[in-house]
């Protein structure tokens, strides 16, 4: 994703994407399976392809769907199996002011 322009992209939400969704279409029972990635404006697509018939398994779209930087997951059924996919907001991250703890003027401690 850095090669992409995308070094704020944070890289365990995406590691857990890509594990969580294959292992899902592992779990379809087909002889293969087809990762694809992509991207348009500051976010990153994840698809999975079980190339089989698979259950929707709602524990896994809820899983990826909780992650911090993904934005929509989803699943459908066509000609080459089920799909399963996640797009993740790669934009840069804010990191808090240090020392403010979050306070704006009038805080008092």
């Amino acid at each position: 994703m850095r090669g992409w322009g995308y070094p704020d992209l944070y890289e365990d939400d995406l590691e857990t994407v890509v594990r969580v969704l294959v292992t899902a279409a592992v779990a379809d029972g087909g002889k293969r399976l087809s990762v694809h990635l992509g991207d348009q404006e500051q976010k990153v697509l994840v698809a999975v392809l079980s190339h089989t018939a698979g259950a929707s398994d709602q524990v896994v779209l809820g899983t990826v769907a909780a992650l911090a930087t993904v934005d929509s997951v989803g699943t459908d059924t066509g000609e080459d199996g089920r799909r399963m996919w996640a797009v993740l907001g790669a934009e840069p991250r804010r990191r808090p002011v240090r020392g403010t703890d979050g306070c704006r003027q009038g805080c008092q401690g």
